[in-house]
């Protein structure tokens, strides 16, 4: 059996097992960052964005800060990795043999708790309030105008909660796209028997409607329903992407399971220019049985990962992707009756890696016993500043919005800037 994959709300009860033309692109390769007007250029740079998401809050000290033999470290040990120095847990064999590609960002404490608050923080990098996600803000600045695919994808075996997809008021052109897994979005088709030039007369109606309704209201709303309309036709030519199976040498790879074919769609999207891609892993709200949980998810984790990190790497997209592998929360260093961890925002650890950031690294430091920062604290708006100004963004500056000043990253955080490259 697998467990149920998240909180019981009520009870937290668990089942057993459920720059200007011409320089710009050399000024950003040269450290300095676009602000929102100069982000067009760019998007012909192609920097890109995949997230992997371990929902339910994966535990630090059964991943990327472990603590054998002390009184919360648990039964796995540490064990070395491709950089001299650095131990992750032996759940993550595949990952250690790649640490040289990957830093770990030890020292988070966003205080909060509680599921939402903590994704949409983690999401966001702000508290409070209504702002993009981090892959609104790519799709924003970062996709290319022509593009194909939507700029925010999103693939999970679960249905989303986010208004506007998390993309506030960017609008909902840059929402992310729901995929329920790797079956293709629904109604890519042409009803049958339409011909196209009905079809395109149906558009042009549409379109006229549209025009007259804005003549004497907002037109948010009628630009919100253009965006899904053109979204729709952008996939309806790129709609072979979903058509295919994967081969039996990948799925020997990555795995017949969900998540390594959810790693190979997003290997797929990244290829033909998707901007941001987020891949959730569900399973790891482990308030009973932490061990064994962690031993089956991480199990199932490390290995597809791997495979398409391999993989961005050789088809060189691995130094214009960035990685970031995050949860909502951690995990509390102390073993519950149940022998599970509960949630812990306090002093819980990521790993990222790519485009624009420092390899091999391990930023801050959690005491003895995991139960707090001892080095380096930061949160999630200067792990959003991070991820910005890693894929050349300037995440000080405003967005770019007419008659607005809103600024892209939380004023009062900064960018970890020993983890940029």
């Amino acid at each position: 059996m697998r467990r149920n994959q998240g909180c019981n709300p009520i009870e937290h009860v668990m089942a057993r097992r459920q720059f200007l033309a011409g320089s710009a692109a050399g000024a950003v390769g040269l450290g300095v960052l676009a602000t929102p007007t100069q982000a067009v250029h760019l998007k012909h740079q192609q920097k890109r964005i995949l997230q992997i998401f371990l929902q339910g809050g994966v535990s630090q000290l059964e991943s990327w800060d472990p603590k054998p033999g002390t009184v919360h470290g648990g039964p796995f040990q540490a064990i070395p990795t491709s950089v001299p120095g650095i131990h992750i847990s032996e759940l993550l064999p595949h990952i250690a043999q790649r640490m040289h590609l990957l830093s770990i960002v030890r020292s988070i404490n966003i205080k909060i708790n509680d599921h939402e608050l903590g994704r949409q923080f983690m999401e966001k990098g702000r508290r409070v309030g209504e702002f993009p996600y981090v892959g609104a803000v790519a799709s924003k600045y970062l996709a290319r105008p022509d593009s194909e695919l939507p700029g925010y994808i999103h693939i999970s075996s679960r249905g989303l909660t986010d208004a506007a997809g998390g993309a506030a008021f960017l609008g909902a052109k840059h929402g992310q796209l729901k995929l329920e897994g790797v079956k293709p979005p629904s109604n890519l088709e042409v009803p049958t028997g339409l011909e196209a030039t009905v079809d395109a007369g149906r558009d042009q109606l549409r379109l006229q409607f549209n025009r007259r309704f804005g003549e004497r209201r907002s037109k948010a709303l009628t630009e919100a329903y253009d965006a899904s309309f053109q979204q729709a036709a952008k996939l309806m030519s790129r709609k072979a992407i979903f058509d295919g199976t994967a081969s039996k040498k990948d799925l020997e790879r990555y795995g017949t399971h969900d998540f390594g074919r959810y790693c190979l769609l997003a290997r797929t999207l990244l290829e033909n220019d998707a901007t941001c891609v987020k891949v959730t892993h569900h399973g790891y709200d482990s308030h009973a049985e932490n061990f064994n949980f962690h031993l089956e998810q991480l199990g199932e984790f490390d290995k597809p990962f791997c495979m398409l990190l391999d993989d961005l790497k050789d088809r060189g997209l691995l130094e214009s992707t960035l990685i970031v592998i995050h949860s909502e929360f951690g995990r509390t260093p102390k073993i519950n009756v149940r022998y599970g961890r509960d949630h812990w925002g306090t002093a819980w650890s990521i790993a990222i890696g790519g485009c624009g950031i420092q390899p091999g690294a391990v930023i801050g430091k959690t005491n003895d016993t995991g139960t707090e920062v001892t080095e380096r604290e930061v949160d999630a708006g200067h792990l959003f500043h991070t991820y910005l100004q890693a894929v050349g963004l300037d995440s000080s500056t405003d967005h770019d919005l007419s008659g607005r000043s809103i600024p892209m990253g939380d004023p009062a955080a900064q960018p970890i800037k020993e983890l940029l490259a």
